[in-house]
């Protein structure tokens, strides 16, 4: 069942923290341009995509799968700002803050994973 992304707020809020954290690597330092920033940013695009992605499928289950996946990217893009943080490329409040937009759509997504699981 193909579905409309464009309308899903879990869409929606993982378009909003991907340009957070485009906004934010925008200072990270040169030398990480093609290491660091280019994985936090594949990643965190790659959390829109794959809601995205599996709104094109054709059942529920895979839609659920494609879902799992975003899952995943929003974990590897928390864990790659707790390195930044490390590497001293991000402060501790900016570092919360994603950290609670991250959270809160991993909660959202979810809850989207088992209402359509149902």
């Amino acid at each position: 069942m193909v579905r409309s992304f464009k309308g899903l707020e879990v869409w929606k809020e993982a378009i909003e923290i991907g340009k957070r954290v485009y906004e934010v690597t925008k200072d990270f330092p040169k030398s990480e341009m093609y290491g660091l920033v280019s994985q936090l940013r594949r990643a965190v695009v790659s959390v829109s995509s794959n809601i995205a992605e599996g709104c094109g499928r054709r059942t529920d289950k895979d839609f659920v799968n494609f879902l799992h996946i975003a899952m995943g990217s929003i974990r590897e893009v928390e864990s790659q700002l707790f390195i930044s943080k490390e590497l001293g490329y991000l402060d501790n409040i900016k570092l919360i803050e994603l950290e609670k937009e991250l959270d809160s759509l991993g909660k959202k997504l979810m809850g989207f994973i088992n209402y359509i699981s149902e």
